[in-house]
């Protein structure tokens, strides 16, 4: 049931956010035709600055924190609330901000950040320890020291509080306030007496023998060194552990506070890479220490396992672990077929609930592997429970226990999408609870510990919406109506669902709604409780896009969203403009609020126009399972790129549309994409623009390629194939505006400025580059968003308008 005070909300806002479409008049089209590229800019960087970032309930439910400035405030002053019961955002006063918000942090089983009574909380802030009463809101301080804490968590009892603090683990006493440090662990080597040289043994044996003095003081020095040793062991003082000159990652302790692992990593000396910033302060040209760049050597970490109560220590020997040194098949391509033992890393263990049970989630580095163990830890011994694998890379997922019992949860692809699935940790038995040709994510359960909860595209890839279905799995109850996206925030009381909610024309807002429709036999419809947009912003009548599909070469049906210039009261040009998304693991055809809100509105102008505007989820674009992902594993610019030559002659046989009238156009992979069509498939595109693109796969990021190509040195095939430099000589010309920050910490200023080099080279002509001195990846700066799209839109009407013309240069 929903708790009364709630009710007085309900009533002052419910509506129905996504109202059926609506048929514009003549006028209200017309407002598209008006728009500037000036005017889509602003509205892109008042919803920047604008939109609701929420930041979660507090630990008692009583109010709900976001960051939020529907006017013109400073981020300091940005921090508000909506309390339960209330309709009306109120912004937070300055000494609740200054203290901090705590807010919830779901109910997480076998964590320990709560008590076992869940009536407390332990966290770190600033580096010190505090409890919370989850009642009264009380903070008590444990640890306020320059030393910072990190890692806190409940021992099963409730009665002491564990964390990390620098390189050891701290045990307090909440009833007596004693303080036990857990482990001794230092840096640098244990201390030794130097091995005696030949000589010096000689001498040494000579003087035992000769002196009785002698022999009793070695006896009498071995006496103090066991006496010590039985006096640390009978004190449960830890044995000290010398890092010897590596560095110490993970380091935490099973609940029972026996066993403490840790990782041990070795400096793998990856160089990184110096970005210069160019407008600064200080007026001089200050260099920027960014990433280094794919296939640079990585660290393998060491997993080690301390038992207290044995007094020993072992090493967890990940290789042997089934299949951990498979080769794998892009070097068996290439006639490797011996077995190479794979750099692996292990993350956990994971405890269970009631501590008796590790697991860890182990990955092998080439990103082909992922194998779920139970970890032995008085032995080190490893158990596998379930084993991904996947010749183009494996896509990660969460993981957790089930209360009670041995039961471990986790996210896999096995069936061909992302779904939920259990492991009985003692038998390796293991039970897939959701399944069909949709995805599920950010799973949770309830406190009772009998409901899941999660986000899923069941209804419709382009839509999301929240789930309930029982822990064992079985039916799944859909708790949210209406189409859009639904991000929902997890509520300590259990009875609302606190929602950001967006459509294709509405911009993420907060709402709320009952959650115990999750019971009933319709969703409760939403209660709306912030607006975030200007009035200038809403008066624009936004249309949303056609959402259909394109016919691919290879039979498969390519996700698109169309904008149409009839829906805009325009007739049509004749000319058609493609928009590349970024990020390759994305999704664009949607109906939520956009990833790209800027060049949405672009769009409509440009339909306005009279163009056609096709916005495609590529092959490797996000929501459509584990094919459709790893479609461009080895080759970038392969089938995702044939999919916009597909949409090129999609407009041509059903618009009638001339190939060189069709632009494309994306930013960072979107930019790439857009190289690689100008220099492979000229034929079927007429012009282009290429922003903060990647031109070489060598130059990005170890984290992101290498999961897709592997590495330059084991992979040059797939590395030179996919990099739009080494095509460059197909460029026939055809306009092109290559436009790059050039403080990018990303894709380096330097990928274009080596491709303008290469270009010119080639004696090429037809391309041109504008260039962002304050701008990273990601543009801040209202001013150079409205440069770069005025730039782009003169280049469309110029390459393939109604009026286009060529330039020419002259020899």
């Amino acid at each position: 049931m929903l708790r009364r005070s709630f009710a007085p909300l309900l009533a002052a806002a419910v509506l129905a956010p996504a109202a059926a479409a609506q048929v514009h008049t003549p006028a209200e089209l017309a407002t598209h035709a008006s728009l500037t590229v000036k005017e889509i800019m602003a509205h892109g960087d008042t919803l920047r600055r604008a939109l609701p970032m929420p930041l979660g309930w507090d630990e008692r439910g009583d109010a709900f924190y976001f960051r939020w400035n529907p006017g013109v405030r400073v981020p300091s002053d940005s921090l508000y609330r909506i309390r339960r019961g209330q309709t009306a955002p109120e912004p937070v006063p300055y000494a609740d901000r200054r203290r901090g918000v705590e807010t919830f942090g779901g109910w997480g089983h076998g964590d320990l950040t709560y008590s076992p009574d869940f009536a407390r909380k332990v966290t770190t802030r600033g580096g010190d320890v505090i409890v919370i009463d989850r009642s009264t809101g009380a903070e008590l301080r444990l640890a306020e020291t320059s030393a910072r804490a990190s890692g806190a968590r409940f021992a099963p009892s409730g009665r002491a509080v564990v964390y990390r603090q620098g390189d050891n683990l701290v045990r307090h006493d909440l009833e007596s306030g004693a303080i036990r440090q857990l482990t001794d662990i230092r840096s640098g080597t244990a201390p030794a007496r130097p091995a005696p040289s030949a000589q010096q043994g000689v001498l040494s044996r000579q003087q035992a023998e000769l002196f009785g003095v002698v022999r009793d003081r070695i006896v009498e020095r071995a006496a103090r060194e066991a006496s010590a040793e039985a006096d640390r062991r009978a004190d449960a003082t830890p044995r000290p552990l010398y890092l010897g000159g590596k560095t110490l990652g993970q380091l935490a302790i099973d609940p029972s506070e026996r066993f403490v692992a840790y990782s041990l990593g070795t400096p793998a000396g990856a160089t990184n890479t110096q970005v210069p910033a160019w407008v600064t302060e200080s007026g001089y040209v200050e260099d920027l220490t960014a990433r280094p760049k794919v296939g640079q050597p990585l660290g393998s970490p060491e997993l080690w396992i301390q038992d207290l109560r044995r007094d020993t220590t072992v090493r967890v020997d990940l290789t042997r672990l089934p299949g951990a040194d498979a080769a794998p098949a892009f070097r068996r391509e290439y006639g490797d077929t011996a077995r190479a033992r794979r750099a692996l890393t292990a993350f956990g263990p994971s405890w269970s609930p009631d501590g008796r049970v590790a697991v860890l989630d182990i990955r092998a580095q080439d990103n082909k592997t992922r194998w779920i163990a139970r970890l032995d830890a008085e032995t080190g011994a490893l158990t596998v429970l379930d084993t991904q694998q996947d010749d183009a890379w494996v896509r990660g997922g969460e993981t957790g226990w089930m209360p009670g019992g041995h039961t471990f949860w986790f996210l896999s692809e096995a069936s061909g999408y992302a779904h939920l699935y259990t492991v009985d940790a003692a038998t390796g038995a293991v039970q897939a609870l959701t399944s069909g040709a949709f995805e599920v994510s950010n799973p949770r359960l309830t406190r009772d510990g009998r409901t899941w909860l999660f986000a899923s595209g069941e209804a419709s890839p382009h839509e999301i919406h929240l789930y309930s279905m029982p822990a064992s799995g079985g039916a799944r109850t859909r708790l949210t109506a209406e189409p859009g996206h639904h991000r929902v925030f997890d509520d300590p009381r259990e009875d609302v669902r606190m929602t950001l909610f967006s459509t294709s024309t509405t911009p993420p807002d907060l709402y709320v709604a009952p959650l115990g429709a999750r019971r009933a036999a319709a969703p409760a419809p939403l209660a709306r409780l912030t607006t975030s947009t200007t009035p200038s912003f809403r008066a624009r009548m936004w249309q949303e896009a056609e959402i259909t599909t394109i016919p691919a070469s290879d039979g498969a049906k390519v996700p698109a969203r169309i904008f149409r210039p009839e829906a805009f009261g325009a007739a049509p040009n004749g000319a058609a403009v493609l928009f590349v998304h970024g990020a390759g693991y994305l999704q664009n055809v949607t109906r939520g609020w956009p990833a790209y809100p800027r060049e949405t509105m672009f769009h409509h102008l440009l339909a306005a126009r009279g163009y056609t505007v096709l916005d495609l989820d590529y092959r490797a674009s996000a929501g459509y399972g584990r094919d459709w992902r790893t479609a461009i594993a080895r080759y970038m610019g392969g089938r995702d790129l044939q999919d916009y030559v597909d949409a090129s002659r999609y407009l041509g046989a059903q618009k009638g549309i001339d190939p060189e009238r069709v632009f494309i156009y994306g930013g960072s992979y979107g930019g790439f994409i857009t190289l690689m069509a100008l220099f492979t498939e000229p034929a079927h595109f007429g012009g282009g623009a290429a922003l903060r693109s990647v031109t070489d796969w060598a130059h990005y990021n170890h984290g992101y390629t290498a999961g897709i190509l592997n590495t330059p040195a084991l992979d040059s095939v797939a590395f030179r194939r996919s990099s739009p430099i080494y095509h460059a000589e197909g460029y026939a010309g055809d306009p092109l505006l290559i436009a790059h920050g050039m403080v990018d910490v990303n894709v380096h200023f330097q990928d274009v400025a080596r491709l303008a080099q290469r270009l010119i080279e080639l004696g090429k002509t037809g391309w041109e580059m504008a260039v962002y001195p304050v701008e990273d990846h990601g543009f801040t700066e209202a001013t150079s968003w409205t440069d770069e799209y005025r730039r782009i839109l003169g280049l469309v009407e110029e390459s393939v308008g109604p009026n286009r013309r060529r330039r020419v240069m002259p020899e």
